[in-house]
């Protein structure tokens, strides 16, 4: 599974539903905005002092934008279950727009998945999607969670539907991809992973499928080559894995 991806919240200000043009933010709202923004990106790359600036903010009145940069940083720090309960509640009571509530969803469903809750993962991002239909970061990371339940039939559908507004979503491409061997589509799967090696030669999870389906089709040399590859240019993780486990299983069949 590819490392997934914890996004910021989308910050607009909400204009008042009047037939004039709203006035300009004041400078304490722009003040706010930007407090906002530093403590989701503090949260983000050093959930320890996004955790401290988030409770700082809180007790000065921070308010909900507070709570939700103390929910991300929980993710950082480990607290999986902790963030999925408060970044759920912030998106259920939020009055904030659709957008910025489907992060909220989204970010749960990403702290559930990290949690091993995969029932929760999978609600909370389709609470996501309700609101922003069609996003594709969105529909990524659902597919991810849905490939984990084997639900791939439904992967290729959402696939589908990013990759009709991203044609060249390499991400995408290459779930899809996965999704179609699953369901014996070989020649679609082929398709779209020499698709996603074309945009990227490199792609390890690409490689890494591709040598999946090679083997497959008893093409064992270039099976090996497509892991050996992954293997001399990917330093660590689970795509590096991946391919030295197919490596070994190959031998033993050898």
């Amino acid at each position: 599974m590819r490392p997934l991806i914890l996004a910021l919240a989308a910050i607009v200000v909400a204009a008042p539903a009047l037939a004039v043009d709203p006035p300009p933010p004041s400078a304490s709202d722009i003040q706010g905005l930007q407090e906002y923004r530093t403590c989701l990106i503090l949260a983000k790359t050093k959930a320890d002092d996004g955790w401290e600036e988030a409770l700082a903010w809180q007790s000065l009145g921070g308010g909900e934008a507070a709570r939700h940069c103390a929910a991300v940083a929980l993710i950082g720090l480990g607290h999986f279950e902790e963030a999925g309960e408060r970044l759920e509640g912030l998106a259920k009571s939020s009055v904030r727009e659709d957008a910025t509530r489907a992060e909220m969803f989204a970010q749960a469903g990403q702290a559930w998945l990290m949690a091993g809750n995969v029932p929760r993962a999978d609600a909370a991002q389709r609470a996501a999607l309700q609101l922003a239909p069609g996003t594709p970061d969105l529909l990524l990371d659902h597919a991810v969670t849905l490939a984990q339940v084997h639900q791939y039939k439904e992967v290729v559908d959402e696939m589908s539907d990013l990759l009709r507004r991203q044609p060249n979503r390499i991400e995408a491409l290459t779930l899809r991809g996965s999704a179609y061997r699953y369901l014996d589509n070989l020649a679609a799967a082929e398709t779209d992973l020499a698709r996603a090696l074309e945009l990227d030669p490199g792609y390890p999870d690409a490689l890494v499928e591709r040598g999946r389906l090679r083997r497959i089709k008893g093409d064992d040399d270039g099976a090996r080559q497509d892991w050996m590859l992954v293997v001399k240019t990917v330093p660590s993780g689970t795509v590096l894995e991946e391919a030295q486990r197919n490596l070994e299983l190959l031998d033993v069949k050898k």
